[in-house]
C-alpha cells in the first residue's frame, strides 16, 4: 500500500509515537513563524521557559498585522519582539517588509520540512510541499524552545485535480469549490492533500492560494507535491538549491477522494458570511458594490496582482466604488513599480496600502454602513470587516478587478475580454527589512518590554470538584472573532489580556464580561464547531482570565480545542447533541471527582439546577490529560522539568 506525501514528510520527522489516525505523535519541527498579533504572547511565553537555546533550524518573526500606529502599543509591542527574536537568534521582519506567510513562501519555505506558526494560515507553505500548521502561540514557543510539536495524526482527504482551469476562473475558485463540497467543518481531522495531473497546471502562488483557504476546511493543514513547477518558483527566489522533489507514491491510499475538474470551475464568490456558503458569480447576479480590497495572505502574490493590473490597465475604477490593493511583500511592490504596473493601479483610480494584512483582520478600510464588499482575502465573517452590518463576499482577484470596474458583482467569462498569461520573473529579496540576528545573546540583550505589555494568565492545577455557572449559551460555528474581537480598536492591546476580556465575546452577548467577573467560576455552552477561524489564543486566554472552567459542545474546531487545553480549560463534547437543549444561562454546572475523569472515556457533568446529568466526552490524550490536570502546557512542563 503506497503512501501520501503527507504521511511521507511526518514519517520523515517522527520522533515518538505511531503514524496510525487517531493516535498521538510527536514530530520534529524544522521552522517556526510568528505574527504581531499573537507574536507577544509566544515571546512571553518562551521568557517564562526560561529557554537559553531555541532548538529550531529557523525561526522568524514577522510584523505585518498591527503596522497601525495611533498610539504606543503597537510600536511597543514590536519593541519587545525585535529585542526577543535578537536575544534567541530569530530572524526579524520589520513593518513595511510584507505579509508573513508571502514571505515566508518567497524566501524561508522549502519543499519537505516541517513549518509550526501562529497564524492559522500557515499552511500557505503547503504549496511548496511542506507540513505546515497553524497553531496556539504556546505551541510554538514549545517548539522554539524543544524543536517538537505534539499532535493526534489526522487521516487524509485526497483531492484529486484534473483538466485545466479556464481564462476568468482561478486558484481562488479551487478552493471556494472545495469548500462548498467539504463545509468549514469538513476538513476537521484531516491533512488535505492535492494530486493528479491537473496540479501541473498550477503555479506555487496558485497552489499557496489553495493550502491557505485550506485553513478554512478547519484541516489540520493541506499539501501539494513539490515538482519542476516548484523548482521554477525557487530558482527565480534565488533559491535553486532549496528544492527537493516530492510526490505521494502512485498508489497512494487516501481516506476519502474528491475528484476537482478544473476544466469546469466558473468564477466562484463565498457570500457572507461564511467562506462556505459558495455560489457562482453568475448566480448571484450583478449586484451594487461600495467597496473592492485586494490582498491579505491568499491573493496578494505577483502573479495575482500582475493579473489585476493588466485588468485594471486603461480602465476606470467605477464612481461608487473604493478599490484598495495591498501588495504582499516589498519584492512584489518593487517588481510592480519597476515594470510599471503599480502605475496602471494608480492611474485607474485604486488606493494602494502597506504590504500587511489591514483590511483582512479588521485593520482599516472598513466599509460603509451596509456596504457590499468584494474581498479576495480567505474570510467574511460578520463584522470582521469592521462593519458590523457589511456584506463580504470573498471573491478571486480577477473577479475583484473586473468587478471594481464595472460597480456591480461581475463574472469576467462574460465580458469578451482576454486576460494576458502572467508568467513569474526573477526577482530580489529586499533585504532592508530584514534583521538577521548575529546569534543568540540572551544574557546580554534586555527585554524591551513596554507599560501595554501585561504577563499572560495563568490557571492553576485542576481541582477535583468544579462548580462553574453557565455565563454564555452560544450557537453553531462560533469563531474566533466572536469570541475576542480583532479590529484597529483593540488589536494594540494583544499584550494586555486584561484589558481585552473586557470586551470577550461583546458581538454575541455584552454583558459576557461582567457576568463572568460577577460569578468567578464560568462556563461556556456552545454548538458545532465551536472556535472556528483564527488561531489566536487570546480567544482561550481572555475566558481563561475570566474564570471559565471549561466549555461544552456538540464539536470543536482543531486548533482553539487545543489552546483551551494549553490554558488548562476543559473542552467537552456531548455525547449526545440534543443535551445541549438542556442548558440554559444561569444553570450551575458541576464536574465531581473531575481529577479521576478527566483520564477516562466518559465526563459526567451535573446540572445542579435541573438535576439532569450530562455525559461528555473529551478524548483526552495521555499528554492533553496531564496539562489539564496540570492547569495548563506551561504549568506541566514547569513540573516536567
Amino acid at each position: 500500500m503506497g503512501k501520501t506525501l503527507a504521511y511521507k514528510i511526518l514519517e520523515n520527522h517522527l520522533i515518538s509515537g505511531e503514524l496510525t489516525p487517531g493516535s498521538e505523535i510527536t514530530v520534529k519541527i524544522d521552522q517556526t513563524l510568528t505574527q504581531d498579533s499573537t507574536g507577544t504572547m509566544v515571546y512571553l511565553q518562551l521568557e517564562a521557559m526560561d529557554t537559553e537555546k531555541i532548538k529550531t533550524e529557523l525561526s522568524l518573526a514577522y510584523i505585518d498585522h498591527n503596522t497601525l500606529q495611533t498610539g504606543f502599543e503597537n510600536a511597543d509591542d514590536h519593541a519587545f519582539i525585535k529585542s526577543v527574536a535578537q536575544r534567541h537568534g530569530v530572524i526579524f521582519s520589520k513593518p513595511g517588509n510584507g505579509i508573513c506567510h508571502q514571505l515566508h513562501l518567497e524566501n524561508y519555505g522549502v519543499p519537505g520540512k516541517t513549518l509550526l506558526g501562529s497564524d492559522s494560515h500557515t499552511p500557505t507553505g503547503g504549496g511548496l510541499g511542506m507540513i505546515a500548521i497553524g497553531a496556539g502561540g504556546l505551541d510554538v514557543a514549545v517548539a522554539m524552545a524543544k524543536g517538537t510539536y505534539s499532535l493526534s495524526v489526522p487521516k487524509v482527504i485526497g483531492i484529486k485535480l484534473t483538466g485545466k482551469l479556464p481564462m476568468w476562473s482561478s486558484a481562488k475558485d479551487v478552493i471556494l469549490y472545495v469548500l462548498k463540497e467539504l463545509t468549514v467543518k469538513g476538513g476537521v481531522g484531516y491533512i488535505v492533500e492535492y494530486f493528479g495531473e491537473g496540479v501541473k497546471t498550477l503555479s506555487v502562488t496558485d497552489r499557496a492560494t489553495i493550502t491557505n483557504m485550506g485553513a478554512e476546511l478547519g484541516a489540520t493543514t493541506s499539501v501539494f507535491p513539490s515538482d519542476e513547477n516548484t523548482e521554477e518558483y525557487l530558482r527565480l527566489q534565488g533559491r535553486a538549491g532549496d528544492f527537493v522533489p516530492l510526490a505521494a507514491d502512485e498508489d497512494a491510499v487516501y481516506d476519502k477522494i474528491l475528484e476537482v475538474d478544473l476544466s469546469t470551475l466558473a468564477p466562484l464568490a463565498a457570500m457572507p458570511h461564511s467562506p462556505d456558503n459558495v455560489a457562482s458569480v453568475k448566480e448571484i447576479g450583478e449586484i451594487k458594490i461600495d467597496q473592492v480590497a485586494i490582498g491579505s495572505c491568499t491573493n496578494s502574490s505577483y502573479t495575482d496582482l500582475m493579473k489585476v493590473a493588466s485588468i485594471l490597465k486603461g480602465n476606470k475604477v467605477h464612481p461608487d466604488v473604493s478599490l484598495v490593493i495591498s501588495p504582499g511583500s516589498s519584492r512584489i511592490l518593487a517588481q510592480l513599480a519597476k515594470n510599471g504596473a503599480l502605475a496602471d493601479m494608480i492611474a485607474s483610480g485604486a488606493r494602494i496600502i502597506e504590504n500587511a494584512c489591514g483590511p483582512c483582520i479588521g485593520m482599516g478600510q472598513s466599509p460603509k454602513s451596509g456596504a457590499v464588499s468584494l474581498r479576495t482575502f480567505n474570510r467574511n465573517f460578520k463584522g470582521r470587516s469592521g462593519t458590523n452590518d457589511a456584506s463580504v463576499y470573498l471573491v478571486s482577484p480577477e473577479t475583484a478587478a473586473i468587478s471594481a470596474i464595472k460597480g456591480v458583482l461581475t463574472d469576467g467569462s462574460t465580458t469578451g475580454l482576454a486576460l494576458p498569461e502572467i508568467k513569474l520573473c526573477e526577482t530580489e529579496k529586499i533585504d532592508s527589512f530584514t534583521i538577521n540576528p548575529c546569534g543568540a545573546c540572551k544574557s546580554c540583550i534586555p527585554v524591551e518590554m513596554g507599560p501595554n505589555i501585561k504577563p499572560f494568565p495563568r490557571n492553576t492545577a485542576l481541582s477535583d470538584t468544579v462548580s462553574a455557572e453557565v455565563t454564555l449559551v452560544a450557537g453553531n460555528n462560533i469563531t474566533t472573532d466572536d469570541i475576542m474581537p480583532s479590529d484597529s480598536r483593540l488589536l494594540p492591546f494583544r499584550s494586555n489580556v486584561p484589558h481585552l476580556a473586557n470586551y470577550c465575546f461583546e458581538k454575541i452577548d455584552a454583558g459576557f464580561a461582567e457576568r463572568c467577573k460577577a460569578k468567578g467560576s464560568c462556563a461556556i455552552v456552545g454548538g458545532d464547531n465551536y472556535g472556528q477561524g483564527s488561531s489566536r489564543e487570546h480567544a482561550a486566554l481572555a475566558p481563561l482570565y475570566l474564570g471559565v472552567k471549561f466549555v461544552i459542545a456538540k464539536s470543536f474546531a482543531r486548533i482553539h480545542r487545543s489552546n483551551l487545553i494549553n490554558s488548562g480549560i476543559m473542552p467537552l463534547v456531548f455525547d449526545d447533541p440534543k443535551d445541549y437543549d438542556d442548558i440554559a444561562l444561569g444553570n450551575k454546572l458541576v464536574i465531581e471527582n473531575a481529577v479521576s475523569q478527566v483520564s477516562s472515556e466518559h465526563i459526567e457533568v451535573k446540572n445542579e439546577t435541573t438535576g439532569r446529568t450530562y455525559k461528555t466526552h473529551a478524548d483526552f490524550s495521555e499528554l492533553e490529560a496531564a496539562m489539564i490536570l496540570a492547569g495548563g502546557k506551561i504549568n506541566y512542563l514547569k513540573q516536567e522539568n
